[in-house]
């Protein structure tokens, strides 16, 4: 018999990483879990929208499996036509258009994906609830490097004169997932926005609440790396292009790491190990997207083997 569970879910962030996501949310709703939240940054904005349209058009959230399957990591790098001459397109793309890759795949696929589900801006995923944190699914994050601010979309969208209810939902998660040099940023009112993990990566107490309101359900994380204790694999890191992603994956990966190692957060942080692979590795094989898969639906199971919402609630302030 499948349990009818609840649990806020916030997924990290991590470019093509993100497959380990879709195993752990897999385990996770096989376990009886839906989610009447959902959040996240860059590929966990993706896997995230994604979750709040299946529960919105009552389909079973294992058809993420199949949506996952069809995206075609190539197709990420969109180079304009003046990124595509030789030797020196992406220089030229980044200083005529901010980044070397467009982003349209990604906008056009995750729009033409929720639209089929009945979503296409945030107003479609209202909840019915009063209150503005409530209000909405589905939060995206996105770093906004005009006002030096993250972005909690649809929550924040206000503040830029903008009506949330009409705000895409494919441009939020085009906004958060456009990782800086790599894809061109994406502007609103004037702001310039681009990835959420350039601030925070895994904002896991977005929904928590305050200490004193009584819990009615946790909220799950999901991190691209492994839990804390476990050195990571190390990596040669060679030449300038090298440089340079590493650098990133350090950037994002380390951000958050001041709060995520907190003995609470690791009690509802499901940790998938993903340090063989870089997040902007987009020509990645099906032999490693599905070491991936599994990755992340082996972890979720170790997490559910151990996880005490009871214990959870007793030991630490901030259930949802």
């Amino acid at each position: 018999m499948t349990l009818d569970l609840k649990a806020d879910l916030v997924c990290e962030g991590g470019g093509v990483k993100g497959i380990g996501l879709v195993g752990a949310v897999h385990e996770l709703a096989a376990a009886g879990y839906t989610f009447p939240r959902v959040a996240g940054t860059s590929s966990g904005a993706i896997v995230s929208c994604l979750i709040a349209a299946l529960q919105k058009a009552g389909e079973p959230i294992s058809r993420l499996d199949d949506i996952a399957a069809t995206i075609d990591y190539s197709k990420f790098e969109d180079s304009s036509w003046l990124g595509r001459i030789p030797l020196v397109g992406g220089a030229l793309s980044i200083l005529s258009a901010d980044g070397i890759y467009e982003g349209d795949y990604l906008e056009k696929f995750i729009a033409g994906t929720l639209k089929d589900l009945g979503v296409e801006t945030f107003g479609d995923l209202r909840t019915g609830d009063s209150l503005p944190a409530h209000a909405w699914s589905l939060v995206v994050t996105a770093s906004d490097l005009s006002r030096r601010r993250l972005v909690r979309i649809p929550w924040d969208l206000p503040a830029y004169d903008t009506d949330p209810d009409e705000f895409s939902v494919a441009k939020a998660v085009r906004a958060s997932a456009a990782i800086p040099y790599f894809f061109q940023p994406v502007r609103v009112a004037g702001a310039t926005w681009v990835d959420g993990g350039l601030l925070s990566d895994f904002p896991v107490g977005l929904f928590d609440r305050e200490a004193s309101k009584s819990p009615r359900w946790p909220t799950f994380g999901i991190r691209l790396t492994a839990k804390p204790g476990i050195p990571p694999a190390t990596r040669a890191v060679r030449g300038p292009i090298s440089i340079g992603i590493a650098a990133i994956d350090t950037l994002f990966t380390g951000q958050d790491a001041a709060y995520t190692d907190d003995v609470c957060t690791v009690k509802r942080t499901v940790f998938v190990p993903t340090d063989e692979v870089s997040a902007v590795d987009f020509s990645i094989d099906r032999k490693r997207t599905g070491l991936l898969y599994a990755n992340g639906a082996k972890a979720a199971k170790v997490f559910l083997a151990g996880w005490d919402f009871e214990d959870y609630k007793m030991n630490c302030r901030s259930p949802a």
